[in-house]
């Protein structure tokens, strides 16, 4: 029994695209990164209850008790006017769940599922409660069929993949850019620690995929394609290679002005990559 907490975002029961098979998606609140790219930016930031959303909401489903932001979701209508007026890049809308509460809800839909996925914002930033979380599905006779992925940014220390390690079956993660440079630019933070998580988990026979999302004069990829495909061969011939293309829906600030990536773009990044005997490789089945 565990009654450590975490504040999630969204939770879909069925999901086909994070992770093989079907999946129960949880998207856990909170990240690190200040990607100008992000498609979900209402995830980014923590709420502090400091209330200025409260007057802004047309169907009064937010209040303010005992000083924290109470959000009726019977009442919302989803119109995400709060998120727009937050300088915190949070959402009030999100759910408070125990370790045990999420059991219920896993063991709800167990039957029907091939496993877990804990995504964000980045997951790994409330640690404890994912290795509590884990752990107990890893110890419960019912759910043995399930595995258990984390979607990162591959941000955690080498010390916090150690914890986890022993709880989970793998990692999907994003190496943004290659160069420092591009990926500050991108996201506000370095590049370090994601390449020393991708080889760790490589290394340890948990990284799921490497996903490389390919953004039109932004991302530097193809002008680093020698040093990037030594990368990826480093890693091993069974690691997954996944190409996202990027789009502009649902893209705040200067991003949505950027070009989304179309066929063509995808097309030249696989085949570079294909002339340097990478072949696990999966692109994107439609574009914007």
């Amino acid at each position: 029994m565990s009654n450590r907490c975490a504040s999630i975002n969204k939770i879909l029961p069925f999901s086909c695209v994070d992770g093989p098979g079907n999946r129960l998606a949880i998207f856990l609140q909170g990240c690190n990164l200040r990607c100008k790219n992000c498609h979900n930016p209402y995830t980014m930031g923590i709420c502090d209850n400091c209330g200025d959303c409260i007057p802004t909401c047309p169907q009064q489903a937010l209040s303010l008790q005992n000083g924290v932001i109470n959000w009726n979701s019977a009442s919302c209508e989803q119109c995400d006017t709060c998120i727009q007026q937050c300088p915190r890049q949070s959402s009030p809308m999100t759910f408070t769940y125990t370790v045990d509460e999420l059991m219920a809800l896993t063991r709800k839909y167990a039957a029907f599922i091939n496993g877990v996925t804990v995504s964000g914002g980045e997951s790994t930033l409330q640690l404890p409660f994912l290795i509590d979380y884990f752990k107990a599905i890893k110890e419960a006779p019912d759910l043995k069929h399930l595995t258990c992925l984390i979607d990162s940014n591959g941000t955690l220390s080498l010390n916090g993949w150690q914890k986890i390690a022993p709880y989970m079956d793998g990692a999907m993660i994003d190496l943004k850019s290659w160069n420092e440079d591009t990926h500050i630019y991108l996201t506000g933070r370095g590049n370090q620690r994601i390449k020393e998580s991708i080889k760790w988990l490589a290394n340890n026979n948990l990284l799921t995929e490497l996903r490389l999302l390919y953004i039109p004069e932004k991302t530097d990829y193809l002008e680093n394609i020698e040093l990037l495909s030594q990368f990826i061969h480093s890693l091993g011939e069974s690691i997954l290679i996944r190409i996202n293309a990027f789009h502009q829906h649902g893209v705040y600030g200067e991003a949505g002005n950027w070009r989304s990536a179309q066929k063509q773009h995808i097309d030249i990044f696989s085949k570079e990559l294909i002339k340097r005997n990478i072949f696990n490789i999966k692109t994107p089945d439609i574009y914007s």
